[in-house]
């Protein structure tokens, strides 16, 4: 197996990862409740789903 020839620095480790950052997940706004959520996903509010500001289902309430 290979090894490695010399010790990497601690710079040099460090100037590799400055990339391997987190980027905050962009969020969309809906315009018929105004609740952010994920662009391009539906998402449930009050017992309804709706997507691109339109209901797309109702939660049946068991009773």
């Amino acid at each position: 197996m290979a090894h490695p020839k010399r010790k990497i620095s601690n710079t040099r480790r460090d100037k590799r990862r400055t990339h391997y950052k987190l980027t905050a997940p962009g969020l969309a706004k809906c315009p018929t409740t105004g609740e952010f959520h994920l662009p391009h996903r539906a998402f449930w509010l009050d017992g309804k789903l709706y997507y691109k500001g339109q209901v797309i289902m109702e939660k049946e309430v068991l009773a």
